[in-house]
C-alpha cells in the first residue's frame, strides 16, 4: 500500500483578510476533512462577530436589540476574553475603544488558533495558519526543521526587519503599513500613535495578537511592559526606521550575503 500524500496547502478569504493553511503531515482523509471543517469555521466566527455585517450577532448586541443571552456562546467567551486581555493590559486593549462594541482585535487570532485546534484534533501536528500577517504555528516546517517567518519591514517595502525561527509558537504583527491607523488608543478613542510596527511571540495566538495591539497603543511604554511579561517577547520598528526588543527577543544582526536581519530562535529562549 503507498504512503499518503504528505502536505495540504490552502487559501481562503473571509473576515476581510486572507487565510492561508500550510499543513506538513500527511494527506489523509482525516486531515482534510479537518481542514474543511477549520474553513468553515472561520466563515462561522466572519457572520457571528463581523462589524460589517448589520445582521452579525456583534452588530445587532452593539445596536442593543439583543442581549448576550441570545448571542451565540462563542461572543460571551470572546467578550471575557477581551476582559481578561483589558485588565492584563492596564487597559490598553478594549473591545470598545471608541465606545462602540468591537471585539476585532481579539477575534481574528482566537478564530486562527481555534482552527490549529482542529486540524491537531484531526492529526495535522505540524502545521501553520497565517490569518492575515498572523500566525499559529504547530510542530515543525520538516522533521528537524523549525518553522521560519519572515516579518516584513513597516517602511521598506519588500524587505524584511526580523526572522522569527521556532516550533511550537504564535506570532502577531500591529502596525499601520497595510491598513492604515486602524488601532484606537482605547483611552482616547483617537488613533494610537505607536512605532511603525510591533511583533509579539508566545504561544497561543489569542492572547499574543491581542498584546500586539495593545503594545502597539501603548507606545513608548510597551517595550517595558513586554520585557515584564512572562511567555512573550516583542521586537518593534520605530517611525524613523530604529528597532528595540525584549531580552529574550535578540537585535539585528548582519549577516554576511544578507540583508541586515535578525534571526530569532525561540526554541528555547521563550519563558515558559
Amino acid at each position: 500500500m503507498s504512503e499518503p500524500r504528505r502536505g495540504l496547502r490552502h487559501v481562503e478569504r473571509a473576515m476581510g483578510t486572507v487565510f492561508s493553511f500550510d499543513i506538513r503531515d500527511a494527506r489523509t482523509p482525516a486531515v482534510e476533512s479537518a481542514l474543511h471543517d477549520a474553513v468553515a469555521w472561520l466563515h462561522h466566527v466572519d457572520a457571528v462577530f463581523s462589524t460589517y455585517r448589520p445582521g452579525s450577532a456583534v452588530s445587532r448586541l452593539a445596536r442593543g436589540e439583543i442581549g448576550l443571552d441570545a448571542c451565540p456562546a462563542e461572543v460571551r467567551e470572546v467578550l471575557d476574553l477581551c476582559e481578561r486581555v483589558g485588565h492584563a493590559t492596564g487597559g490598553w486593549f478594549s473591545a470598545t475603544p471608541d465606545g462602540t462594541l468591537d471585539p476585532s482585535g481579539l477575534v481574528k487570532g482566537w478564530a486562527v488558533e481555534r482552527a490549529g485546534q482542529i486540524l491537531r484534533a484531526a492529526g495535522a501536528h505540524h502545521t501553520c495558519v497565517n490569518g492575515g500577517g498572523d500566525l499559529q504555528l504547530s510542530g515543525e516546517a520538516a522533521p528537524g526543521t523549525p518553522w521560519r517567518i519572515g516579518i516584513a519591514h513597516p517602511l521598506r517595502p519588500g524587505e524584511l526587519c526580523t526572522v522569527v525561527t521556532g516550533r511550537d509558537l504564535a506570532v502577531a504583527t500591529s502596525g499601520t503599513a497595510e491598513r492604515g491607523a486602524h488601532i484606537l488608543d482605547p483611552h482616547t478613542g483617537a488613533p494610537a500613535h505607536g512605532p511603525a510596527s510591533v511583533t509579539v511571540v508566545g504561544r497561543r495566538l489569542t492572547t499574543t495578537d491581542a498584546y500586539a495591539t495593545a503594545a502597539f497603543a501603548m507606545g513608548a511604554g510597551a517595550r517595558g511592559w513586554l520585557a515584564g511579561l512572562d511567555g512573550y517577547e516583542g521586537f518593534a520598528v520605530t517611525r524613523d526606521g530604529g528597532t528595540w526588543h525584549t531580552p529574550g527577543f535578540p537585535g539585528t544582526q548582519r549577516r554576511r550575503g544578507r540583508d541586515d536581519r535578525a534571526e530569532v530562535d525561540l526554541i528555547r529562549r521563550l519563558r515558559r
